[in-house]
């Protein structure tokens, strides 16, 4: 069984269905690629995907070690490169509410960076990581 079912709308607009739980997202064009910029673009959502993986990879580990991340927050910049037209570096500053000790940074860096998106990306694909410890 499918996991996402996507319909084009037309006017560069998708819909992606989310087979479980029925939840949807609208992708739109970006103003610079022809489209509308109304909604999150395609690539908006591999930048928005990347920041979220490694904040529930982190949540588990957080959760599984007793430590608090909640309200942890990060600012995702998507870099596009032009020929062929793709994202070229995705920029992450995440932002924690509270002090981690050393041994805690690491654990949560560690899982952060293991997270199956970041390992899915090529690497050609340049992720800058600012934890802001």
């Amino acid at each position: 069984m499918a996991t996402i079912e996507t319909t084009y709308l037309g006017e560069l607009r998708t819909e992606a269905t989310h087979v479980q739980s029925g939840t949807k997202i609208i992708t739109d064009a970006p103003v610079d690629n022809q489209g509308k910029g109304e909604a999150f673009s395609p690539t908006d959502l591999l930048a928005a995907s990347l920041a979220s993986c490694m904040l529930t990879i982190m949540g588990i580990k957080a959760r599984n070690s007793e430590i608090d991340i909640d309200n942890t927050s990060c600012s995702i910049t998507k870099i596009m490169a032009a020929d062929p037209r793709r994202v070229s570096e995705i920029v992450i500053s995440f932002k924690f509410p509270k002090t981690y000790t050393e041994k805690e940074q690491q654990l949560l860096e560690r899982s952060a960076l293991t997270c199956p998106v970041y390992l899915s990306l090529h690497p050609d694909l340049k992720k800058t990581v600012d934890f802001g410890w």
